[in-house]
């Protein structure tokens, strides 16, 4: 089970006046996006009549006034993670509630958020007190999302609702039901064109202007064997092969990369052999939370966005001097050439995240990984 994270709400200022970021965004690392024969075509489809491709007239740079606008791909993905406080908390700080309201002027196609949405896995929170952080959620983030008619993307984290289990019964069954309860509640759309959602809001999987997205439930570190085998048949369906990109989704990363993170049960476990399922399958990104740190990187094949944190406890990365900070990164998409452009804010100080000044390499417990733009 992750360590949980501390109690004490920093608060944090917006620096508002630190001035325009400086044009540097993060280098572009291409993925070749050939499909590969399915083992099995078969899926289990739902239903859903929403159109998988935006309508919407998009401008050519779109951005938050005052803030680098870079220039949009096929495709905009915004990434936010960690959005939570101190336990049991009802409210965001300052810097996630205006990522939030500059959302829509980036115009982005999805929203994906991964994990820790709010602040349970505290067992002596009441029902009504777990209910009440989501009602706080839905307010500063789900509703302002849905107004803009976004779709939202999510994967479970563990403080939203750990797996973590003990002689079989769950360790946080009050969480676990409370996210049930939310997110089947209609009111609640996620606006998701899905693929399979029978085991929503755990794992699931959906499909997004031609990208074929995987979530699965990585709130703690083992990913469950029946859900190992649903993942492969997912990737392995019709709808994952004929889409032009695949991307993966979950809370807990592959390989640590932030300093307290770094100890068993805060990254997946049999990390290579879960990326040589991806790989397989020729899933373009992994993207996670959890380190609180932000750091693009890839191994092997498989590219991986550790998304950082937006809400409480920033992180400083396992290598280098880096100051931590808060961040949401832009995702600009090339389908027919599988290029992600990655444009990530800092949100403390409203700056573009320069790549160049991240470490060149990781070295996680579990093995090395390299920034995205250097090539092994």
């Amino acid at each position: 089970m992750a360590i949980k994270r501390r109690q004490l709400l920093i608060l944090g200022g917006l620096a508002l006046g630190a001035g325009i970021g400086g044009a540097a965004v993060s280098g572009i690392l291409s993925r070749n996006s050939q499909a590969i024969a399915p083992a099995d075509p078969k899926a289990t489809t739902a239903n859903n009549p929403k159109p998988t491709k935006s309508t919407v007239a998009r401008s050519p740079n779109p951005a938050p006034k005052g803030l680098y606008a870079p220039a949009r791909g096929d495709v905009r993905i915004v990434v936010i993670s960690d959005l939570n406080s101190a336990y049991g908390s009802t409210d965001y700080i300052a810097q996630v509630k205006q990522a939030i309201a500059f959302v829509p002027a980036w115009e982005p196609d999805l929203v994906l958020c991964g994990g820790d949405m709010v602040a349970g896995q505290d067992n002596s929170l009441k029902p009504s007190e777990i209910e009440a952080m989501w009602q706080g959620f839905d307010k500063h983030i789900a509703a302002p999302i849905r107004k803009a008619k976004l779709p939202f993307g999510f994967t479970i984290g563990n403080h939203d609702a750990s797996g973590s289990s003990f002689g079989g019964k769950s360790t946080f069954e009050n969480d676990r039901n409370a996210v049930i309860k939310y997110w089947q509640d209609p009111k609640h759309d996620a606006n998701l064109n899905f693929v399979d959602r029978a085991g929503f809001p755990f794992y699931y999987t959906f499909a997004q202007n031609d990208i074929f997205f995987l979530t699965w439930d990585a709130s703690t570190s083992e990913i469950p064997s029946d859900q190992l085998k649903w993942a492969e048949k997912s990737l392995a369906s019709e709808a994952a092969q004929k889409a032009k990109l695949r991307i993966a989704i979950g809370h807990l990363p592959l390989y640590a990369v932030a300093k307290g993170r770094e100890t068993a049960g805060n990254y997946l476990d049999d990390a290579d052999r879960l990326r040589a399922l991806f790989e397989k399958y020729n899933v373009h990104t992994y993207i996670s939370g959890h380190d609180h740190a932000y750091y693009p990187a890839h191994k092997g094949k498989l590219e991986l966005l550790n998304a950082g944190v937006l809400g409480d406890g920033p992180r400083r990365l396992l290598s280098g001097d880096i100051p931590p900070n808060r961040t949401v990164s832009v995702i600009d998409i090339k389908l027919e050439t599988a290029e992600t452009i990655y444009t990530t804010y800092d949100m403390d100080t409203l700056k573009v995240i320069d790549q160049s000044t991240l470490p060149r390499y990781i070295d996680a417990p579990n093995g090395r990984i390299t920034r995205r733009d250097i090539k092994i």
